[in-house]
């Protein structure tokens, strides 16, 4: 699944007729429409599951896969990684998988370490070092890609802590 990223997962069963709750995680538009195609992924089973029908619930959606008609194929599905296509994001969008073992410098060029996780914040998300100080996203002034580099712009004192 090398241009494929991970967009979500089935969190559960929703109704007797297959609905499911899905957790997205991606905000790209049209993702998750009618006729969509998502690589899917539950243990070591891959396979292919495509959107009938979606719709927002919460902070989730409901979502009807074609094929998907009871509540127990629901169920055989329940905690698969979804996948999508890799290519509809902006050159410029931040992604978790390409952050992550990142290095870390400042605006005078200081080394702050390497990113080894992103923790999800209301605010905005986190930047978690390998020393565990945390750097809020929004404070990400460039990411070099190529190098592996993120440049960031931080209120002085964010590191004295």
């Amino acid at each position: 699944m090398l241009d494929q990223l991970e967009v979500g997962w089935v969190s559960k069963p929703h109704s007797l007729n297959g609905d499911v709750l899905v957790k997205p995680i991606s905000n790209v538009a049209g993702r998750f429409e009618s006729g969509v195609r998502l690589a899917a992924q539950k243990g070591v089973r891959s396979f292919e599951l495509e959107i009938y029908s979606s719709k927002p619930y919460k902070d989730r959606l409901i979502v009807h896969f074609v094929g998907v008609d009871s509540r127990e194929a629901a169920e055989a599905i329940q905690g698969a990684t979804l996948f999508g296509d890799a290519t509809d994001y902006e050159e410029d969008a931040l992604l978790v998988h390409e952050l992550i073992g990142s290095k870390v410098i400042d605006g005078d060029d200081i080394d702050r370490g390497v990113v080894v996780s992103i923790e999800a914040n209301p605010a905005s998300d986190l930047m978690v070092l390998e020393d565990g100080k945390l750097i809020p996203l929004i404070f990400v002034r460039e990411f070099r890609r190529s190098e592996g580099v993120v440049v960031v712009d931080v209120p002085s004192g964010l590191f004295d802590i």
